[in-house]
C-alpha cells in the first residue's frame, strides 16, 4: 500500500522528539499491508535499532516460533511498536515521546485496518486499552476495541525469555485465542469479548 510506504518514509526522517538524536535507525513496522493481525509492542530495543526492524533477535525468534505453532508466519502479520525509535538504555517511553509518535501508530492501524490487534507487553496494553491494570490480569481475554477491532493482550516475548516456560505457555495460550478469534471472524460467527474500549490512546 503506497500510503503506508509514504508514511514509513516520513517516519524515517522524523525529528519530532529527542529520540531522533540518539537512534541508529527508525523502526517503523514490517509485514503484510493487509494483515488480519497487527502486533504492537512498546519500543525498539538494541537489535531493532541496529537493524531497523521490530522484534528481531531472541525475542523475535521466540515470537516467530510461537506464531508457527498456530499455523502463522511472521510474514502473515503486521508488527509495529508504539515508539519508532529506541529510548536510551531501553527505558520506558515518556509522555512527550508518545505524543510525538502516536500519530504514526494511529495511521498504521488505520491503513492496515486489521480486525485483530495484539498488544505485546504491559506498556502497549495499558496505553491502547487506557488502563492501569497490569498485563498479568489483562491477558487471556479479548476486548472489543477501536473501530470494531478485537484487541488481545499478551506478554512481551522478552518477558518469556526472562520468565521461563510459564510465561511462554501463557503467550502460547493468547496466540491460540487470537487464532480462534480469527477463525470465528472468517466463518461469520460472533466473537465473545469484554466490554468495548472506546478510542485510540
Amino acid at each position: 500500500m503506497q500510503e503506508l510506504v509514504e508514511l514509513g518514509a516520513r517516519a524515517r526522517v522524523c525529528t519530532d522528539c529527542r529520540l531522533s538524536e540518539s537512534r541508529t535507525r527508525v523502526v517503523f513496522g514490517v509485514g503484510r499491508h493487509d494483515a488480519q493481525v497487527m502486533m504492537v509492542g512498546e519500543a525498539p530495543g538494541r537489535n531493532e535499532d541496529l537493524q531497523g526492524e521490530p522484534f528481531v533477535g531472541a525475542a523475535g525468534n521466540l515470537l516467530n516460533r510461537l506464531l508457527a505453532e498456530v499455523g502463522m508466519q511472521r510474514e502473515d502479520v503486521y508488527i509495529a511498536n508504539v515508539l519508532k525509535c529506541r529510548p536510551p538504555n531501553n527505558r520506558d517511553p515518556r509522555p512527550d515521546e508518545i505524543a510525538a509518535c502516536k500519530g504514526y501508530l494511529s495511521r498504521q492501524l488505520d491503513l492496515v485496518d486489521p480486525p485483530v490487534v495484539m498488544t505485546l507487553g504491559n506498556f502497549a496494553t495499558q496505553l491502547l486499552l487506557r488502563t492501569t491494570t497490569g498485563i498479568s490480569r489483562m491477558r487471556g481475554r479479548s476486548y472489543k476495541w477501536w473501530r470494531d477491532k478485537i484487541l488481545i493482550p499478551t506478554f512481551h516475548p522478552a518477558a518469556a525469555l526472562r520468565g521461563g516456560d510459564r510465561v511462554t505457555d501463557q503467550i502460547r495460550e493468547d496466540l491460540a485465542l487470537m487464532r480462534s478469534v480469527l477463525d470465528s471472524l472468517d466463518t461469520g460467527k460472533g466473537v465473545e469479548a469484554e466490554p468495548e474500549q472506546l478510542g485510540l490512546f
